[in-house]
């Protein structure tokens, strides 16, 4: 092994690609991460809509590297990074020296503005963020079984989620099946089938990065699965009490919020030039422009293509971090650089609900029963380990032939006043 040391900061998807293809190369690894798990998080949503329990979509960082001798891995916060001293600094004061450093820290919710939204609309990024809104939506159906006026529990079996994205689009189809399919048997003083699940979207269609007939029709599912969905009406504003989109303020207790993202604080860090949603510059190899021993890949970044940016993706995500392991590999044996980064897109995929979903390869595009199959697969394919493979697999056979979801536990104490 050589002395020299690579610090990875960020176990995603961009973090741990490049892990993982630097398996056998004689260097030192530490991967540093606040979190001591890599989570999946195509599959957030279900945990958030009950689909799916945390640790069928999460596994502890240590454990995929306990074969590792060279990877050591570090439970802790990165809030500063030294480039001179060629160090990161923990939020425990502690410094961590290297010599190549990859940024890999993601990204987290956007609310343009009006931060004070977050405690009242939350976002999908985080287990955390997942368990919070699965409570408030569970709480939501057992609060509207006690409420005394029919005008509170219309609030509370009202939902809106903001932005029509995959995100937002997966959330609001599994909250309206949950509402309509699996619940209506066990409540006895409300019908959760009047549950009104509205889907604000302040352009023009859902799902805008895909094929316009696909987006056409997953707005059709939608509706087909009781969703309202509501177009070019941003929101001006969230409140515990409801959302108010342009002018027209909506009575309602549980909002989540799917309209954007931001970089982690990785460029302010380096000092560097950011694009606008906060994501580093990079130039062509992936490393900022003024440090070649300093890579940022992921969300982080602002990786710009045929005058697009490369989407915040799994796929683009672990492309970054196979590529960065060629520059590291090349580096150590004192060979030329690989060619430019190049992302090769592999196609856009979501889904709507059981048996719905569309998918966009570029000619080939499916939509329906057929594209759920195949986006299920897709998905299976892609987690780690086979229990946890089969484990999803027969959660989703399960709930496809029962309609019952098995993960509607509520595992935080919650005051009436926390929950609406």
């Amino acid at each position: 092994m050589t002395d020299h040391h690579l610090v990875v900061v960020g176990g995603g998807f961009a973090g741990l690609q490049l892990v993982n293809d630097l398996k056998g190369v004689p260097i030192k690894i530490t991967l540093i991460d606040r979190r001591n798990h890599h989570l999946f998080q195509p599959l957030l949503y279900q945990v958030a809509t009950t689909l799916l329990a945390t640790s069928e979509i999460a596994w502890p960082i240590r454990s995929l590297y306990r074969d590792r001798p060279e990877v050591q891995t570090l439970l802790g916060e990165v809030v500063a990074v030294d480039r001179l001293a060629k160090k990161v600094v923990l939020s425990s004061g502690e410094n961590i020296s290297n010599d190549t450093l990859v940024l890999a820290t993601g990204a987290t919710h956007a609310y343009f503005g009006r931060d004070d939204w977050e405690h009242v609309a939350p976002g999908l990024k985080t287990l955390e963020d997942a368990t919070t809104i699965r409570r408030r939506v569970l709480l939501a159906f057992e609060l509207a079984e006690r409420a005394r006026s029919e005008e509170e529990k219309e609030a509370l079996l009202t939902f809106a989620i903001v932005g029509a994205g995959p995100t937002g689009v997966e959330l609001a189809g599994i909250i309206a099946e949950l509402a309509h399919r699996t619940l209506p048997a066990e409540f006895r003083a409300i019908d959760t089938r009047k549950t009104k699940v509205l889907l604000v979207e302040a352009g023009s269609r859902i799902l805008s990065t895909f094929d316009e007939k696909l987006s056409k029709y997953a707005q059709q599912s939608l509706a087909k699965r009781g969703v309202n969905v509501l177009l070019g009406k941003p929101v001006t504003e969230c409140t515990g009490d409801g959302v108010t989109v342009a002018e027209n303020f909506i009575p309602c207790k549980t909002i989540i919020w799917a309209a954007g993202v931001k970089a982690s604080p990785a460029a302010r860090w380096l000092d560097v030039d950011a694009d606008r949603a906060g994501r580093a510059i990079v130039d062509e190899n992936l490393t900022v422009l003024s440090d070649p021993a300093v890579f940022v890949i992921g969300d982080t970044a602002s990786v710009i293509q045929m005058g697009k940016h490369v989407p915040g993706i799994a796929p683009a995500a672990k492309q970054q971090g196979a590529y960065v392991a060629k520059v590291i590999k090349n580096r150590l044996v004192n060979k030329q650089p690989p060619s430019p980064f190049r992302y090769r897109h592999q196609g856009s995929l979501a889904t709507i609900g059981n048996n719905s979903a569309i998918i966009d390869f570029g000619k080939l595009k499916l939509r329906g029963w057929l594209a759920w199959w195949v986006w299920g697969f897709a998905h299976i394919y892609f987690l780690i380990g086979t229990r946890r493979r089969f484990a999803v697999a027969w959660s989703w056979l399960w709930i496809s032939i029962s309609g019952q979801h098995s993960a509607r536990l509520i595992t935080q104490r919650e005051t009436i006043r926390d929950a609406t």
